[in-house]
């Protein structure tokens, strides 16, 4: 067997995704393992993860459930195509997702990922639109400083500038809201109370290029990778006005926000706006197998399916993973928890405690320009220093050597602790995050 042993491999052969690769190489962020809400590098040092890994292992680290799910799944069937064939334990977990989601989402298209699921979505919009007649629907509506994803779809439906810049072949047609943050809503727990006239955008969007001219709008209730912007009062539900009238899909990206991140099962359950299709991955197998779905409307399902061939393929798309024996398992297994621990519950009773301490540990200091947050997800922003992300990307490596890890997009930390994480788990992460940022 080959020696993995950081000492004695250069690190080279690894192209790293969204890292300063030359940088990290001369000073490597190793993980060992991991249980709870804590890591261990391979110094053998203790980190306490303070963003759920990337927002998605909201049960904590070394779920033995989850693994031993997975393990006995791969001894009975390792691999299941699912272009005309499937397993029985996809119908299962389709049917456990189907009843978590609002509404009339009652169909669940399975993707390998975030990333995926967004383009599965595009496709399937255009799918819809095209088997009611209305193919010349050709426009998508996102939002500035949106993330959807690496894809080419997800791409151009991003609206952060360093995601899209140099990445020119992208989905024409995509045209963007204004984003949410706005001064005078700076300092606000959960929802403020200025902003949802912002959602206007869409009915202007609608007088310039036709009441007939846009296919989808994809939105996240919460903008998670950006930097945790809430959605202001009424703003949501604006959305879904317009999109009603014009026939627009309505999609809500929870691809961070699901599984119980904003103390209900789903952000569109929190705020209490039923969108057309939801998005989902991360949280859906604890982050322990890579898996993404989208719940989709009665009504569009539907509409796509009768459209088809009576003895032929409705829909042509699909991946060599969809549905993966492994990850149904993770996912029915990771489910299974959020239930019987009562992990929504739990999550929702600790937001208030969460969002105080945040706010308690970061409003006054000097280099902290804002805070917000809601449910168990909050951010702090760092004041600009020569660049924006210059400050961000050093605290993130200061903030690891101290402890804790956050994950920091440009100048904004993003603390999503695991829906398991007691008040003790929170005072030290943010006392780990407090000790960086009170250097600068």
């Amino acid at each position: 067997m080959a020696n993995t042993s950081p000492s004695t491999n250069s690190l080279e052969n690894y192209f790293l995704p969204f890292t300063a690769n030359k940088d990290f190489k001369k000073d490597p962020r190793l993980l060992d393992r991991g249980e709870g809400v804590y890591y261990w590098n391979h110094k053998g040092d203790q980190v306490i993860d303070a963003s759920s890994g990337l927002f998605c292992v909201p049960l904590g680290h070394g779920r033995k459930e989850i693994a031993e799910a997975v393990h006995q799944q791969l001894l009975k069937l390792d691999y299941s195509p699912s272009f005309q064939v499937s397993h029985l334990p996809a119908f299962t977990l389709a049917e456990k997702v189907a009843k978590m989601l609002p509404g009339d989402l009652n169909n669940v298209f399975f993707t390998i990922c975030g990333s995926t699921a967004v383009d599965s979505a595009i496709k399937i919009i255009q799918a819809y639109q095209h088997a009611i007649g209305q193919a010349h629907r050709m426009k998508f509506v996102s939002r500035e400083r949106a993330y959807h994803g690496v894809n080419i779809g997800g791409t151009s439906l991003s609206g952060m500038i360093k995601n899209r810049e140099i990445f020119t072949a992208s989905m024409p047609g995509v045209i963007h809201l204004r984003h949410t943050w706005l001064e005078e809503n700076k300092y606000t727990k959960g929802q403020s109370e200025n902003g949802a006239h912002l959602a206007d955008d869409l009915q202007r969007f609608v007088d310039m290029y036709g009441p007939e001219s846009i296919a989808g709008c994809f939105v996240e209730p919460i903008a998670g990778s950006t930097g945790t912007l809430v959605p202001p009062k009424g703003y949501l539900e604006k959305l879904r006005a317009t999109c009603d009238k014009y026939g627009i899909v309505l999609v809500f990206d929870e691809v961070i926000t699901g599984f119980g991140r904003t103390g209900k099962a789903f952000g569109a359950i929190k705020y209490n706006v039923q969108p057309d299709m939801i998005l989902m991955a991360k949280a859906i197998t604890n982050g322990a197998q890579p898996m993404g779905a989208v719940g989709v409307s009665d009504k569009i399902y539907n509409a796509i399916v009768d459209n088809g061939p009576e003895h032929g393929v409705e829909f042509f798309h699909g991946y060599t993973y969809s549905g993966h024996p492994a990850c149904v398992a993770a996912s029915l297994a990771t489910l299974d928890i959020y239930e019987k621990e009562n992990i929504f519950e739990k999550a929702e009773k600790m937001s208030s405690y969460f969002l105080d301490a945040v706010f308690d540990t970061f409003t006054g200091i000097p280099a902290v320009t804002d805070i917000r947050g809601d449910g168990l997800m909050a951010a702090i922003d760092l004041a600009v220093d020569k660049a924006p992300g210059v400050r961000g990307y050093d605290a993130q490596k200061k903030t690891f050597a101290n402890g804790v890890h956050i994950k920091f997009t440009g100048d904004a930390g993003i603390i999503a602790p695991a829906l398991i994480a007691e008040e003790k788990h929170i005072d030290e992460m943010l006392q780990k995050i407090k000790e960086v940022v009170v250097q600068y």
